[in-house]
């Protein structure tokens, strides 16, 4: 089995987020693929295997499957426009969370993904107590996004990863407006079993509809401010989302595994 190791919204290796891409004949069984992610130790490993004119996508993180993953459907693209569709300008995937379709832009790769909706919850002293900082507000769809003061509250943010899984989300994200760019966050992944997500595109799915709403503006330009760091060309369009980014190659494998 060949395994890609793509470095996604990046411009170059050992940025942005890496992910693991097999592109198969046919599904292995959900324990080996399980068991794959486990041992790529990525906070994702995309399987894809051609359904038509499209492709069927699943991602797993070590923790398990997930409904939805950004910056691992930007690297299986990646590889599929590089090594087995040289000629498309769009690929179509078939998801858990629907048809997701990504469209060569240049030198970037856009993705249409769905905008999460999101309900205001207290603030809550638990909240204080695990980031270390106060938020000024929380919202909650699948994950959990907790909005601050500042840039440097998010930037220099050391939280008690022993605690977020007492958080309410799958995934919890803290944001602020940046000073260089509409957002600045970070992701946090405990309950996938990974302690932060460098750039998370799903969690996009989040952030950009509320500083699109906040800033009264559609078009976002977004920075995840993890140690590794990644930029996302954002625009929402009513309960859509598109996310645009590069990437780069960084590995290939074959991996020896049997069922």
């Amino acid at each position: 089995m060949k395994c890609y190791h793509v470095d996604a919204f990046a411009e170059k290796v050992f940025e942005g987020n890496p992910a693991a891409v097999c592109v198969l004949d046919k599904y292995p069984s959900d324990e080996l693929m399980l068991k794959i992610a486990i041992e790529n130790n990525l906070s994702e490993t995309a399987f894809a295997v051609k359904e038509g004119e499209n492709y069927h996508l699943r991602w797993f993180t070590p923790g398990g499957e997930i409904d939805l993953c950004g910056h691992a459907t930007l690297g299986t693209s990646y590889v599929l426009f590089s090594f087995f569709e040289k000629e498309a300008t769009s690929i179509t995937f078939n998801t858990m969370s629907g048809p997701l379709t990504v469209v060569k832009k240049g030198d970037l790769l856009e993705m249409d993904f769905p905008a999460y909706e999101l309900k205001e919850v207290p603030v809550t002293d638990q909240m204080e107590e695990i980031f270390g900082v106060r938020p000024v507000e929380a919202w909650l769809g699948r994950d959990l996004l907790c909005v601050f003061e500042k840039e440097a509250d998010v930037v220099n943010m050391a939280p008690d990863h022993g605690r977020i899984t007492e958080l309410d989300g799958l995934l919890q994200h803290v944001t602020a407006k940046g000073t260089n760019y509409d957002s600045v966050s970070r992701s946090f992944c405990s309950k996938l079993a990974i302690t932060e997500d460098p750039v998370c595109g799903s969690g996009h799915c989040h952030i950009v509809p509320f500083w699109a709403q906040k800033l009264g503006k559609n078009q976002i330009i977004a920075r995840q401010a993890s140690k590794r760091g990644g930029t996302l060309h954002c625009n929402l369009n009513g309960d859509r989302v598109t996310l645009a980014g590069s990437a780069v190659l960084y590995s290939i494998a074959d991996l020896y595994v049997e069922e």
